[in-house]
């Protein structure tokens, strides 16, 4: 047989966490423990408080449950067999010899069934029975308590009564696992710790594991020597047995040496858990070594569930009616929102509920490059800045909240005073558009239990020997947000999401009937001015016969009658006719192919000769680059562009018109420029628009249907069009033809 060596290594807080405190080899010397084998129910390993029980019964290694200990476990067997895995029993009390009764308990963990005896207690209660008074009167006394407080204040009382040690505190993680004693109950023989917070460190996250296993952990002794595991020679290489549901478990010695450095020689924790999750513990000490009895420990279990179940609900009851009243906030602001068409201006009308939504001090609201402050909050300069931070941010989902934001980003320790702390919300995917709500910063003095800092001192660390009150002021920092926070803060933004995605769908549903309009007066503007260029012309044709037969007979009155009705016969069949062009422009097929730009612009020139006739125009031609497109759409961009420039230079002396070109990554950008007229830059957005003109008709000729044309030309190849123009300087009009065009009607 072999034993498995309890290891002795220097007390350094940095391998406290690693340590095997699910494996350590040994127990403590308050009983026995015999590790069986499932199958065979025959014992592999064993630690014994007490050698005399060898001398008595012979080593149990190797003895199967029927013989072992003077078969004190036979009766156990049937039990044994039927235990499941990760499962244990308490098989009830059981006499050795002339070595009294013990508690015998039973626990199966993977391929080992670990059966442990307790030692008896001087005066221990017979049965759980003996304790039910104390536990009605806890029962009882909950009903009438209707805070979280009372409950932990309530629970440090019955505890301490039913255990007898001298300090009961109640100890609560916060969401970085310090804790905080949030009640206390005690004689004076230990000093109060109330309000005092302890480091993350002091209980470390393998031992946060275990209290969510098993919810009673006792130590009846700091100095105790522990008793090593021994094992049969077979199972030597074996891994090192799991002992984490045992009671006699030994603990860490770097735990036992805090103990000792605290002042206490016994302590025992009860774990209440929240929905699975450890909320914080009752802690129990006592100056000098205690053992606590089984039924005592299950009386404290059994509080420490009814106090758990308590809390859960008591605080699920209060988060409850926390969403409700969050929720009817929500319910005002979706109110205002959906009933404006500016539904974002709509939510900051509200000022009070948009800051109580999060409780919060000031909000912003940044959309579409605007700004809107509401409360106590940084400048918009600031809240800019931050945007812009947050955007470049990597974060999961689109809630972003901190309530120590000057300790994340650096700039905004300017405005710590009003927002340390910020809950943003994204609404959109697109833009910098978001909400966000501000908490001041709280100057709050903390208490610790001894100074949580660690100090460089070069030498191996130990178990802190200050547990005096230290106090420390934590600046540029809020009150925290809770889920109850983030949730209504996620919730606004669904709604928020919402409203843009119905105000689009309407949008949408707008523009598909604009699009069938637009159609429809395409088809029936084609239709009536194709129908109208006959009367004209008809108009036309018979004043002149009608001139040419009776004009010596005429009057001068009659003779300027008839001019004015073949003038105006002329401008409406001119008007008809860039109509008709206009509307096939919507209709027509693009048949595009490669084609020599240069050679286009030269050869609309020359034809537009007639309209310069006998003025002496500077043209600018350079070499034009060959493009993909319709050539019959682009001699009329350039007909309307260039004949537009000679008509608006035509008091111009010295009169220049340019024709140029440059290149982007995705597109040619040709223009026309001349020194003309100009116009007022404050109407461009008429220019291309149908039957928008900026001159009178008096001062120049046309129907205001060219631009209209170029704009829908060059769209349908994909392009863009915008103008430039400055009052008695000139005008310059762009056209763009990506290098990959296609039909974008």
């Amino acid at each position: 047989m072999s034993s498995w060596k309890v290891s002795e290594p220097a007390l350094d807080l940095n391998s406290c966490a690693r340590e095997p405190i699910r494996t350590p080899g040994a127990i403590q010397p308050y009983g026995l423990i015999l590790v069986l084998d499932p199958a065979t129910l025959r014992v592999k390993e064993r630690a014994l408080s007490r050698p005399d029980l060898i001398e008595t019964f012979g080593d149990p290694l190797g003895q199967t449950v029927d013989v072992v200990l003077g078969a004190t476990l036979a009766a156990c067997r049937p039990t044994l067999e039927a235990l499941k895995p990760d499962t244990s029993q308490f098989l009830g009390t059981h006499t050795i010899g002339e070595h009294g009764r013990h508690q015998v308990l039973a626990h199966r963990t993977g391929n080992d069934l670990i059966v442990e005896l307790e030692e008896p207690v001087s005066g221990e209660p017979g049965s759980l029975e003996d304790l039910y008074p104390a536990i009605r009167r806890f029962m009882g006394a909950i009903e009438r308590v209707a805070s979280t407080q009372e409950l932990c204040e309530l629970a440090a009382v019955q505890i301490r009564e039913l255990t007898g040690f001298d300090r009961t505190l109640v100890y609560q993680f916060d969401k970085e696992w310090n804790g905080a004693v949030v009640a206390e109950e005690g004689n004076g023989v230990l000093p109060s710790y109330l309000d005092l917070r302890f480091p993350e460190s002091d209980i470390p996250a393998q031992a946060r594991a275990l209290y969510r296993q098993n919810r009673v952990r006792l130590i009846a002794d700091s100095d105790y020597q522990a008793v090593p595991l021994v094992r049969d020679a077979a199972n030597a290489d074996a891994p090192p047995t799991d002992l984490s549901p045992s009671m006699l478990r030994s603990v860490s010695p770097v735990h036992l040496q805090y103990m000792r450095n605290m002042g206490t020689g016994a302590s025992m924790s009860v774990s209440l858990l929240r929905e699975g999750e450890l909320w914080g513990l009752i802690s129990c000490h006592n100056q000098a070594p205690k053992r606590v009895p089984y039924h005592v420990r299950t009386a404290c279990e059994f509080i420490g569930q009814i106090l758990s179940l308590q809390i859960t609900l008591k605080e699920r009851a209060a988060v409850v009616e926390e969403r409700i009243a969050r929720r009817a906030i929500q319910v005002r602001l979706l109110g205002r929102m959906a009933g404006d068409q500016d539904f974002m201006a709509a939510l900051g009308r509200d000022q009070q509920s948009l800051l109580a939504l999060t409780q919060s001090a000031g909000a912003a609201i940044v959309h579409r490059g605007e700004c809107i402050l509401h409360g106590e909050c940084p400048d918009e300069p600031q809240v800019m800045s931050l945007v812009q931070w947050l955007t470049a941010q990597q974060h999961d989902g689109d809630l972003v909240c901190t309530d120590r934001l000057p300790l994340e980003w650096a700039p905004a320790d300017a405005f710590a005073d009003v927002a340390s702390g910020v809950l943003a919300i994204s609404i959109s995917q697109i833009h910098d558009s978001y909400v966000l709500w501000f908490r001041p910063e709280v100057v709050r003095t903390v208490r610790w239990g001894g100074d949580p800092r660690k100090e460089d001192t070069g030498l191996p660390l130990s178990p802190r020997t200050s547990f005096e009150g230290w106090k420390e002021t934590v600046r540029k920092q809020s009150l925290p947000w809770n889920d109850v926070d983030r949730d209504a803060a996620l919730e606004l933004r669904t709604a928020i999401v919402d409203i843009v995605l119905r105000k689009a769908e309407e949008m949408a549903a707008l523009n598909e009937q604009l699009l069938r309009s637009n159609k429809e007066l395409e088809a029936f503007s084609y239709s009536v001015s194709h129908d109208l260029r006959a009367p004209f012309r008809h108009i036309v044709g018979y004043s002149e016969l009608l001139w040419a037969s009776a004009g010596e007979r005429l009057n001068d009155s009659e003779k300027r009658f008839l001019d004015t009705i073949v003038e105006s016969a002329q401008s409406a069949g001119t008007l008809v006719d860039d109509l008709l062009s206009f509307s096939q422009m919507g209709r027509s097929t693009m048949g595009q192919i490669a084609m020599d730009m240069t050679a286009l612009v030269e050869d609309v020139r020359h034809k537009l000769d007639m309209e310069y006739d006998g003025r002496a125009i500077h043209w600018v031609v350079p070499h034009l680059p060959r493009v993909q497109a319709d050539p019959g759409m682009l001699r009329l961009v350039w007909q309307n562009l260039l004949s537009n420039a000679i008509k608006f230079t035509r008091d111009t002396p010295n009169t220049v018109i340019e024709v140029g070109h440059y290149r982007t990554d995705t597109e040619n950008v040709f223009y026309v420029q001349d020194n003309g007229c100009g116009f007022d830059m404050r109407y461009v957005d008429k220019l291309f628009g149908v039957f928008q003109r900026l001159h009178h008709a008096d001062e120049y000729e046309g129907t205001g249907i060219g631009l209209a044309n170029v704009h829908r030309i060059i769209t349908r190849h994909g392009g863009r069009t915008w103008a430039e123009g400055q009052v008695g300087v000139g005008a310059k009009f762009y056209f763009t033809i990506p290098f990959a065009t296609g039909d974008k009607v």
